[in-house]
């Protein structure tokens, strides 16, 4: 994962939950998708991009874990995630890159919630961690994909915008994945409000090679934004597989 990317998100860390309610919801959903696989009992979880904690805090509400790390490219967000969850047994933390966790130990659950959208090679990426996984492991993650944002992308008028290429969802079940898809609207007052939204929660790196826009430009885009109702919309795939056989 992109040094800029986690450096974004160390910065957004003390205020990234007032900001994030769609990636709150989004990690409730992935938790009941979880909680209805048959499981072992205390389950070996590793969860990667967790973030101050969301979906860890919607999970431990029905999984007891024999032991579950959680982990995050950004310190910050670690740290963050780790004072939710002080003083709660058979849960450790750790820096870590989803992109590129260590081999060695085996887990009946790998997941994440709205991160993976930022690894660079999600295909390598998914190979590395269903060979992780235990007999009878699963995978299990949610990404944004293709059509995320598309009101602020139209809203350039061809000029290009700095969103990430989200992966199509054909892209993902090509990697062997069982995808289903949720779409989330939020509503914002304004373009300012929803690029300050952003920005607050280290989601603002635009995607690699991108150019800023000069003011004149940006300040046409926000309007045709706010003109067709400040939407940004979320399109959610949940996405799991099971270990390599």
């Amino acid at each position: 994962m992109a040094i800029g990317v986690a450096q974004a998100f160390d910065r957004a860390a003390a205020r990234y939950e007032a900001y994030a309610p769609v990636q709150r919801r989004v990690a409730g959903m992935l938790a009941d998708r979880i909680v209805s696989q048959p499981l072992p009992p205390a389950p070996r979880v590793l969860e990667l991009g967790c973030g101050t904690g969301f979906l860890g805090q919607a999970l431990l509400d029905w999984l007891v874990p024999g032991d579950y790390l959680m982990t995050d490219l950004a310190p910050a967000m670690v740290r963050q995630a780790e004072q939710h969850f002080a003083g709660r047994a058979g849960i450790h933390f750790a820096t870590m890159d989803a992109a590129a966790p260590p081999d060695g130990a085996r887990y009946d659950l790998i997941c994440s919630s709205l991160a993976f959208q930022w690894l660079p090679d999600l295909a390598s990426a998914v190979r590395r961690l269903r060979g992780l996984l235990r007999p009878g492991g699963r995978l299990m993650f949610t990404t944004l994909a293709s059509g995320s944002f598309g009101e602020w992308i139209a809203a350039h008028g061809g000029h290009p915008a700095g969103t990430p290429a989200y992966p199509e969802p054909e892209a993902l079940r090509s990697m062997g994945l069982a995808v289903t898809l949720n779409t989330i609207v939020e509503r914002h007052g304004s373009a300012r409000a929803f690029l300050r939204a952003v920005k607050a929660i280290g989601a603002g790196t635009p995607r690699p090679g991108h150019r800023p826009l000069n003011p004149a430009t940006l300040r046409t885009v926000m309007a045709r934004f706010e003109d067709n109702g400040a939407v940004a919309r979320y399109v959610v795939a949940t996405c799991s597989a099971e270990a390599d056989a």
